[in-house]
């Protein structure tokens, strides 16, 4: 088995190093309509009747329908990527402070992020593989994966972007190659000391463009 970097998404729900993206099945939004429908002849109901007692049992069955399909997803997907690499990185997401964003929280609780890393650590750890996660605050949606310089700027809404050195990067891709190669120094040296070339901007050292600790790896326990 080989090694892969993971950057999680929302519009992919993963791109991989190796130039492969999981499309995200957005469980919950499939099932959107039957949960609105559900909840809302749950409103309807007087409160202690028998029939507002199986409304809310008709809105438990949708909720665990959509738990039951995103779980069995991410068994899979989480077990073909420890199954295929010893070595696996990605990304400590802040997923409880993404949370607290009214305009993302639905989407990142969809998407699962905190369920998938479980899984891959503790499967991980069944098969003796490597999973390490790179510091949130590296730049890898910046940083070049080809040449090492770093954009300055990088709105969301970027998804694909010309370096200078005339490489075409796809957003997503791009990161997951930079989480991986910043994964394997964290292995290697203890982090934070991949060579990365000047700013785009300045020509200076990327790493002094980060605030403390942006290129330190923190591998999991």
């Amino acid at each position: 088995p080989g090694a892969v970097g993971i950057d999680a998404g929302l519009g992919s729900l993963l791109a991989l190093s190796t130039g492969e993206t999981v499309t995200n099945p957005r469980h919950e939004r499939r099932d959107r309509a039957a949960l609105v429908r559900a909840q809302r002849n749950l409103a309807r109901k007087e409160k202690g009747s028998a029939n507002r007692a199986k409304a809310r049992v008709k809105v438990a069955r949708v909720h665990a329908r959509i738990a039951d399909r995103r779980r069995d997803h991410l068994h899979q997907l989480t077990s073909r990527l420890v199954r295929e690499n010893q070595t696996i990185v990605i990304e400590d997401l802040p997923v409880r402070t993404m949370l607290k964003n009214h305009c993302l929280a639905r989407a990142v609780s969809d998407a699962a992020w905190r369920q998938f890393r479980t899984m891959l650590e503790y499967k991980a750890d069944w098969h003796g593989r490597t999973l390490v996660a790179v510091d949130r605050w590296f730049p890898s949606s910046k940083l070049c994966s080809a040449c090492g310089v770093l954009t300055e700027q990088m709105p969301l809404d970027v998804r694909e972007w010309t370096c200078r050195c005339g490489v075409v990067h796809d957003r997503d891709l791009n990161a997951a190659r930079n989480i991986l190669a910043e994964g394997l120094s964290v292995i290697a040296c203890g982090g934070g000391v991949r060579p990365q070339r000047g700013s785009s901007r300045t020509r200076q050292s990327s790493v002094k463009q980060e605030p403390p600790g942006a290129t330190q790896g923190i591998p999991v326990p």
